[in-house]
């Protein structure tokens, strides 16, 4: 009996809680004018990028979560997601070359997006190279491959003020990101 009401009051606490609403940490342009945030509620998601006078445009579409690192361009018609905590790929790579290789190594780490949708994507091999996958963390069917986040240790991802995002990856090699 009091196991069931125990059961009963957590449920009416935790129900209210799964209609909430969940965003990522808002992120600013280089110049300080733009901001970007992910905004999820009830398996809804919308990318917002503001202004300080209010929202620019959203996309609404699941386009991360609100754990990933989401970069706006000066301009604002850009935006880059980086996916600290990448879900693993399952698609080998055809070719010699990538015989060794894991299939997870062919997993997207990286995407950009405008007002219409995806630009572009980045898979992990575009920034480890062979010889430093056996680097990157597994965890169940994720990976983690960026230094300074997730208790990597090194400098997190970062927007310069030429507006372009800096990062290093597990095998310690520096990369930049252009909008």
């Amino acid at each position: 009996m009091l196991r069931s009401t125990l059961v009963l009051m957590l449920l009416l606490v935790a129900l209210p809680a799964f209609g909430q609403e969940r965003s990522s940490r808002a992120r600013v342009s280089a110049n300080g004018t733009y901001s970007v945030r992910l905004v999820e509620q009830t398996g809804k998601c919308t990318l917002e990028v503001s202004k300080e006078s209010g929202p620019v445009w959203t996309l609404k579409q699941c386009v991360g979560g609100v754990d990933d690192l989401y970069f706006v361009s000066n301009d604002g018609e850009r935006v880059w997601i980086l996916f600290p905590l990448a879900p693993k790929g399952t698609k080998k790579l055809p070719g010699k070359k990538y015989k060794k290789v894991p299939a997870w190594a062919n997993t997207v780490v990286a995407e950009e997006y405008d007002r219409q949708g995806r630009v572009q994507e980045r898979r992990l091999l575009s920034f480890v190279g062979l010889r430093e996958v056996s680097e990157v963390r597994e965890l169940g069917q994720h990976l983690k491959w960026l230094e300074g986040v997730l208790g990597v240790p090194g400098k997190g991802p970062r927007l310069t003020d030429a507006g372009r995002i800096e990062f290093e990856t597990v095998g310690g090699k520096s990369h930049q990101l252009t909008f």
